[in-house]
């Protein structure tokens, strides 16, 4: 159960965002501009130039839409707070990226389980103008449309490793294109930087080349920070991810059972 609420849409596509919105959204982006500029990757770089967001007040869909339509054909399409799988991988299968239209509190400025409008806005839109990686997100939704429960909890893998926390190399320096780090300042100074100095006990994270078989067995938490990031060579390399047979990587991964994992299970 989510304890946010999706702000409504008017007839025209417009958000009634209020004051204290549009001034946590600038606190929110200004701090996270500051971390991003020099540790994400040069396509999300590029992205955010064209998506050109507001610093003073929370942009509307409709301008996001503008510039992803141009770009690669996306758009993003306003959601509640929580959506189905099934919802989930239709939309992404039609070029369409959920967005819900409810921003933080600000008793969870630094963190928050649940995606919001500051995570999906600054966190993947920029990606989204790019050709190669808006291929990969349409070509992963399409797969899961038709996939059982099983084979979901899979491809979850994937995406949590890619498209929320995933890492790039360029050069000789390892970027940030995942919206769940940039999105989140304790998390792009942790993936790159190994600790946080806020929490010490947190210990050294581990980077690792991105493989596809490691990544699909490798449990994760969506509560922490994450104790392992997959670095790919290129963003090419989720192109050419999109090419082949995910479904046959997935049964692979099946058979040869999930990895320990890295972090305490946690009780239920």
């Amino acid at each position: 159960m989510s304890q946010y609420q999706s702000k409504a849409i008017d007839k025209h596509g417009i958000v009634a965002w209020s004051d204290d919105e549009n001034t946590l959204w600038s606190e929110l982006i200004l701090r996270q501009l500051n971390l991003v500029k020099s540790r994400a990757c040069k396509e999300y770089l590029d992205g955010l130039d064209m998506l050109d967001l507001p610093v003073d007040h929370i942009p509307q869909l409709g301008e996001i839409n503008q510039v992803l339509s141009g770009a690669t054909g996306w758009q993003v399409e306003p959601v509640p707070a929580l959506i189905s799988f099934d919802k989930f991988f239709d939309l992404l299968a039609n070029r369409r990226f959920p967005v819900a239209t409810f921003l933080r509190s600000r008793e969870e400025f630094d963190y928050l389980q649940e995606p919001d409008f500051f995570h999906e806005i600054f966190g993947h839109c920029a990606m989204l103008t790019n050709p190669k990686f808006a291929h990969f997100t349409h070509v992963y939704g399409q797969l899961g449309q038709g996939a059982s429960p099983a084979v979901r909890g899979y491809l979850a893998r994937l995406y949590w490793f890619t498209v929320e926390f995933g890492l790039v190399r360029e050069g000789d320096e390892d970027k940030i294109y995942g919206g769940g780090i940039l999105s989140s300042p304790g998390e792009t100074l942790r993936a790159l930087e190994g600790r946080l100095e806020e929490a010490p006990n947190e210990g050294v994270i581990q980077r690792e080349a991105f493989n596809i078989n490691r990544v699909l067995r490798t449990p994760y938490r969506i509560d922490i920070m994450q104790p392992i990031y997959f670095v790919l060579s290129s963003v090419d390399e989720l192109y050419q991810l999109s090419e082949v047979d995910l479904i046959a990587e997935v049964q692979r991964a099946q058979l040869d059972g999930l990895y320990p994992p890295l972090f305490d299970i946690k009780d239920v």
